[in-house]
């Protein structure tokens, strides 16, 4: 049995081997299946298997019956993305269904919006979208996950103009200054005028296309991670959170005894004073007079601190290699000392 040209949903073949695709429909011309089946899987059983997938359409369509069109549609999708996030699979493209009524070839920057305090139901998806409306752009899709998460596609233009906003600046902005921005600004408005707590994280611009589920993906993945190792931080930015991202594959008990074997004292970074001076001298690259004016401090009482923290744990911060140990003891102890 072979596919035709008018396949559909549910249509279904069993391979040579046994095996079984399930097709989900096309995609650009292409038969997009299932992962093959259990061969030993009998025809009727097969046949229910297929008759759930054909009708996943109209049960998504009942679920969101009664919204307006262009919010049941971006709530299809949003349910298509969790789907294949929860279950681990990111196809190339989104589903042909979805792709012919929501707009998504043009390049976007995306964005992932997530509220902590909100109660359930309490977010009305109408006033988020004429917020963002007002905010970034008319161009923008608003696409709900869970809850309290969503996933917002705003235009590239919205890079041009943050960057023309700073023309008066002698070196051009990058466009990951830009999207640093952006993502400030927009916490702040929604931090101010409906959500109070949030996470926002940004990346690069997208093909929507092919990309939404892995991008999606890795917003999720910043999130955790800016949550986890800067506690009070509420924007994420991944190009910042890559030493973060390798320390977290260490599993914990070899963080913990790095922690205990990395360090003299490991009651060091208790101290308020210790851990604001150190986060301020890495933000700025290490710079002691920078540093000193940021916390505004004299030079040398900067100075006596990190004199202090060479005595009691025997590394120089000023000295690079004593620094990267520092820096990764320092990400790894707040996290091990929160659990």
């Amino acid at each position: 049995m072979q596919y035709q040209n008018t396949v559909t949903r549910g249509d279904w073949v069993r391979l040579s081997s046994g095996e079984v695709q399930i097709a989900m429909g096309l995609v650009e011309e292409q038969v997009q299946v299932i992962q093959a089946l259990d061969s030993t899987m009998s025809d009727t059983e097969v046949r229910l298997l297929a008759w759930s997938i054909q009708n996943m359409k109209v049960a998504e369509q009942t679920l969101f019956s009664g919204l307006p069109e262009g919010e049941r549609v971006v709530r299809e999708l949003g349910n298509w993305i969790v789907n294949q996030l929860d279950h681990d699979n990111q196809p190339l493209t989104v589903p042909d269904r979805l792709i012919s009524r929501i707009r998504l070839y043009s390049t976007m920057i995306p964005f992932l919006l997530v509220a902590d305090q909100l109660e359930p139901g309490q977010a009305s998806y109408g006033e988020l979208e004429k917020l963002l409306r007002s905010f970034l752009s008319d161009d923008i899709l608003l696409i709900p996950l869970k809850e309290q998460e969503w996933l917002i596609l705003g235009p590239v233009s919205l890079i041009r103009e943050a960057q023309n906003e700073d023309r008066a600046d002698e070196d051009e902005e990058s466009i990951e200054d830009s999207l640093a921005s952006i993502a400030s600004g927009l916490h702040d408005m929604l931090a101010s005028e409906w959500l109070g707590e949030c996470h926002l994280a940004v990346l690069q611009p997208i093909h929507p296309a092919k990309d939404i589920v892995s991008s999606a993906s890795q917003l999720r993945e910043t999130v955790h991670l800016g949550r986890t190792f800067h506690v009070g931080s509420n924007i994420h930015l991944p190009w910042l959170l890559q030493l973060e991202w390798l320390l977290s594959a260490i599993p914990e008990l070899q963080r913990q005894r790095f922690v205990e074997q990395a360090l003299k004292r490991t009651d060091v970074f208790l101290e308020p004073e210790i851990l604001s001076t150190l986060e301020t001298f890495f933000a700025l690259d290490c710079n002691v007079s920078e540093t000193a004016k940021k916390l505004y401090i004299h030079r040398n009482t900067l100075l006596y601190r990190l004199d202090k923290l060479k005595q009691e744990t025997e590394l120089d911060v000023r000295q690079f290699r004593d620094a990267v140990l520092v820096k990764i003891v320092l990400l790894l102890y707040k996290v091990t000392k929160r659990n």
